[in-house]
């Protein structure tokens, strides 16, 4: 592929919501959206794609667009089982893979994800929207490289979400009955947790780590035992310890879907995240508040440019990496499975 060629990309699996975000931000990139498919073709997400992208063809299953010659990129939000699978699929016929996260839920299907990368040579990366499509935490990691707070020693991640009520999941109107499935959507620390470990492990620059103790909970919804709405994790590395909190307690008060927040710990300083609220404060989300010896600052990010994006086309068009390394890509979800595999069970989870 040479330099002023478009990558050409499809959309195997609409069942979240995030698969708007992708394919626009593959779109803003230069690619170009070539067709979709879907397991479910009338869930309410497959339904608006095709209504806001009605001149792209609909194949008749995702296999039919999996196989297909002159596809570079699959781009994927499908119910997170579905979503190892494809994958494998579409690296095998030596494409390239985008994924929603969590990019797969279990180590069985991890493993068989890394096999596939080995054979084929192609990319699968998964989309940790809470760093690369958020402008605070690229700037953190732009004030930890430069070492405004010295070296990382500590992560506190905390990723909150607001639950809804059953029916399609989307503009607020409630959750899918998969949702509920723990043995589809892989269990709250797989899926959620996951965006926080990517965190810890990019801030700390660590290439690997160990789950010290993970618990999840269902404290709250007892009627709904296959759902997991809260979760921890303690993590440790060889310089670095981190904490993550995930649930889904938020208040129908909150005027966004979660307070989500990141704390970065230096030796010289620190650095905390309101990405998407400052409560009672300023408005708008991306807030970044830094302390270091010369003292106290507020940096407004929301102008911040992402290159999430940008970086896959061109991943495509050059054999590399550069939108997150493969490796740090799979250790994520390694550990994220790791945890959910290993916590302790409280109140009504199973």
């Amino acid at each position: 592929m040479t330099s002023t060629q478009a990558v050409r990309f499809a959309a195997v699996g609409l069942d979240h919501a995030h698969i708007f975000g992708q394919i626009a931000g593959l779109i803003a990139a230069g690619a170009e959206f070539v067709g979709m498919a879907t397991d479910d073709p009338a869930a309410a997400i497959a339904t608006r794609v095709r209504e806001r992208y009605p001149d792209v063809p609909v194949a008749e299953s995702p296999d039919e667009l999996l196989g297909r010659d002159g596809i570079d990129l699959i781009v994927t939000a499908a119910v997170p089982d579905r979503r190892g699978p494809i994958a494998v699929t579409a690296l095998l016929a030596g494409k390239d893979v985008v994924t929603d996260k969590p990019g797969c839920v279990s180590l069985e299907q991890l493993e068989e994800i890394e096999k596939a990368v080995d054979r084929s040579g192609r990319f699968w990366s998964v989309t940790f929207s809470e760093r690369f499509e958020v402008p605070s935490v690229i700037k953190a990691g732009e004030l930890v490289r430069e070492g405004k707070i010295g070296t990382v020693v500590q992560t506190i991640g905390i990723g909150p979400h607001r639950i809804g009520d059953r029916g399609h999941l989307g503009g607020g109107a409630g959750r899918p009955d998969w949702f509920y499935d723990k043995s589809r959507y892989g269990g709250i620390l797989t899926d959620i947790a996951s965006h926080q470990i990517d965190q810890f492990l990019w801030f700390t620059g660590a290439r690997t780590a160990e789950v010290v103790a993970s618990t999840v909970g269902n404290f709250a919804n007892p009627d709904e035992p296959g759902l997991q709405d809260f979760g921890e994790i303690l993590l440790r590395s060889e310089n670095a310890q981190g904490y993550i909190r995930v649930d889904w307690y938020t208040p129908a008060g909150l005027p966004t879907w979660g307070d989500g927040r990141l704390m970065i710990l230096g030796t010289d300083g620190y650095i905390e995240l309101r990405k998407y609220v400052d409560i009672a404060g300023r408005d708008g989300g991306d807030h970044l508040f830094l302390v270091n010896q010369e003292g106290t600052q507020y940096i407004d990010c929301s102008t911040v440019e992402t290159t999430y994006y940008a970086d896959l086309v061109r991943d495509v068009r050059e054999r590399t990496t550069s939108a997150a390394p493969q490796e740090h890509t799979f250790e994520t979800m390694r550990l994220a499975l790791k945890a959910q595999q290993q916590a302790t069970l409280r109140g009504a989870a199973k």
